[in-house]
């Protein structure tokens, strides 16, 4: 009888970080007031990482290691001379798996393919136009993009999260003024929104009308940059790229008791 009491004690003990973290996001059944806080800022990037990627097919597997490691060469050169930051530069182990292409409706194979990717972080985008003026695009060296940061983005997510605690403070006194209530202790905060048992899910809660008409649609994507493709006649890749500003956003979930 003890050994039994023992296990379910024990079970217990396991199930109770799984319950405690299912309750961080449940709502009080005592009166509440729930309030999201958020706090936005548009800054312009200070970082663009540049990723290519290599690729080589041939019946011999060395023959198209030792050219995608002489492609890699070149590209990594183009990359430090253009001053990439310190430590930025990264280039992936080589990847070699066979290759075979449908003819007929017969698989046929064609070679070993080796590929393999580099990128680098430039602080200026001029840099990155330079490394894209010297590159020669092809089927085995391509740009697979441009991605845009900004280096103090920890920095500024701090203070956003500040802001938005703010916010949800200010929020809360006026709704219970406006209702003629006292608050009483904060249940709960956090970065995810509870699970709400009246119809709003986490993620859902909008910035539009809050009528209850509508969900408004999700926020656009971040600008990112459009790498064009290269010209068919010599395949150099085109230098027309341009910086948009980023969009930083962080929430904050907060629920205040109120008081009897």
């Amino acid at each position: 009888m003890r050994r039994l009491v023992a296990v379910v004690v024990s079970a217990c003990l396991m199930l109770a970080p799984l319950v405690a973290a299912a309750q961080v996001n449940s709502l009080p059944s005592q009166p509440h007031l729930l309030v999201r806080g958020k706090g936005e800022r548009e800054v312009m990037p200070d970082r663009f990482m540049l990723s290519v990627r290599l690729e080589q097919t041939d019946a011999s597997p060395e023959l198209a290691r030792s050219r995608v490691q002489a492609d890699a060469a070149t590209v990594l050169g183009l990359l430090k001379a253009n001053n990439a930051l310190a430590d930025s530069v990264e280039a992936s182990s080589l990847s070699i798996e066979p290759s075979s292409r449908y003819v007929d409706g017969r698989q046929v194979f064609e070679g070993t393919q080796v590929s393999r990717r580099l990128s680098a972080t430039f602080s200026r985008l001029e840099q990155v136009r330079a490394v894209l003026g010297g590159l020669k695009t092809s089927d085995h060296l391509q740009v697979s993009g441009v991605t845009p940061s900004y280096s103090e983005e920890t920095r500024v997510r701090g203070e956003l999260k500040r802001e938005a605690v703010a916010q949800t403070r200010e929020t809360a006194g006026k709704l219970a003024d406006a209702y003629g209530v006292r608050l009483g202790g904060l249940y709960t905060i956090s970065e995810v929104a509870p699970d709400f048992a009246y119809g709003i899910q986490a993620g859902s809660w909008g910035d539009g009308p809050r009528d209850g008409s509508s969900v408004p649609p999700p926020p656009p994507p971040p600008p990112a940059f459009d790498v064009p493709e290269p010209r068919a006649s010599d395949k150099v890749q085109a230098e027309s790229l341009e910086a948009g500003s980023l969009t930083l956003t962080e929430y904050v979930y907060a629920i205040f008791l109120i008081a009897p």
